[in-house]
């Protein structure tokens, strides 16, 4: 089992920075590739980017450049860095921890989520 607690959302104006970062129990974090997925009203829960364990990452297109995903495996803790904040990354940001295929796989959630945080950019 493992569980996340996420951490770091907030109110940003259009063109600022936020970082979030995800705090996990257990000893398979660093075993594990991690996500950040993120969910607005009346749409489906996307991928923002993950990272497997070993370093490997995963952007979807409309964050390429922006956002950065890195983890600290001392720390358990995996953090999204975002910068040049768009209206549209207005959503709940969620943690995800994935153990298929080793901790390789960058392209689909795993069983495990964090309760989300609300990242709201606006002016």
């Amino acid at each position: 089992q493992v569980q996340l607690v996420e951490s770091g959302g907030g109110l940003v104006q259009p063109g600022g920075s936020l970082r979030l970062s995800c705090a996990a129990s257990g000893s398979a974090f660093s075993i594990n590739a991690m996500g950040w997925y993120r969910q607005s009203p009346g749409k489906q829960r996307e991928l923002v980017a993950a990272i497997s364990r070993g370093g490997t990452t995963n952007y979807a297109d409309s964050v390429k450049g922006r956002f950065t995903i890195s983890r600290d495996n001392a720390k358990s803790t995996v953090y999204l860095q975002m910068s040049s904040l768009k209206r549209e990354d207005t959503a709940t940001y969620y943690c995800n921890s994935n153990p298929a295929r080793f901790g390789n796989d960058v392209s689909a959630p795993g069983p495990f989520w964090g309760q989300g945080t609300q990242v709201t950019v606006s002016s």
